[in-house]
């Protein structure tokens, strides 16, 4: 082998040795490269995951939120409904009540919303014909008896006595000024209570008013008790 071929051969293998280099330095960068895509890969896929996890989180929190809220609406209006119904019960329990009871709860509401005790009594169309009268009689001798003193039960026990007392209740009204109502010629239409004029100023008394005014004040007890425990 003469000096020329030595320097080809050796330049032939330096030329394969950096060929060879530059190829495993290339082969590195080239999994160094991917390793890092990999790994960004990774982290990208792990930020996208935990990102998905965070909005359903967050878009549950959203729907359990919502729901609740309309449980909370639906009971609401149910609750609602059922102190309405309660409320519609007393009054068709208050006008279906026997004539004695009827009579004796519109005196005692009379009598007590009187303020002169020489108001007109307002009543229903129907109340008016069938029980107006012994309501207005039972209303005065209500408001004379608050005025008129007690007698000893052993008088009144007697007729003479009985008679002797009720002398003394008219005289004792009459005297106060008061157990004079009146029945007006007046009716309302109202579903049974009684509405009380004095001059120009009206007591209203109806069902109505007393349960819409009940349902103000008493609405939350009612509630407690139908849904007592809840």
């Amino acid at each position: 082998m003469n000096g020329i071929e030595k320097i080809t051969e050796r330049i032939d293998a330096d030329v394969r040795q950096e060929i060879a280099d530059l190829t495993a330095q290339a082969q590195a960068q080239a999994q160094e490269i991917l390793a890092q895509a990999q790994a960004q890969a990774e982290a990208e896929k792990a930020a996208r995951l935990q990102r998905a996890q965070t909005e359903a989180a967050q878009r549950q929190e959203r729907l359990e939120s919502v729901a609740a809220l309309e449980c909370r609406k639906l009971t609401l209006a149910t609750k609602q409904e059922m102190v309405s119904a309660a409320f519609d019960r007393a009054l068709e329990m208050l006008t279906t009540m026997e004539d004695s009871d009827y009579i004796d709860l519109l005196a005692g509401l009379a009598a007590k919303a009187a303020v002169s005790g020489r108001e007109q009594v307002i009543f229903s169309p129907r109340d008016r014909n069938r029980i107006g009268k012994q309501v207005v009689t039972r209303a005065n001798d209500i408001l004379a008896r608050a005025v008129a003193p007690k007698l000893p039960d052993e008088l009144t026990e007697t007729r003479a006595g009985a008679l002797l007392d009720k002398v003394v209740t008219a005289g004792s009204a009459l005297l106060s000024g008061t157990g004079m109502l009146t029945m007006a010629e007046e009716t309302r239409s109202m579903s049974g209570g009684l509405v009380l004029r004095n001059e120009q100023v009206e007591t209203n008394c109806s069902f109505e008013a007393l349960l819409r005014l009940g349902r103000e004040t008493l609405g939350a007890e009612v509630a407690g008790v139908l849904f007592d425990g809840e």
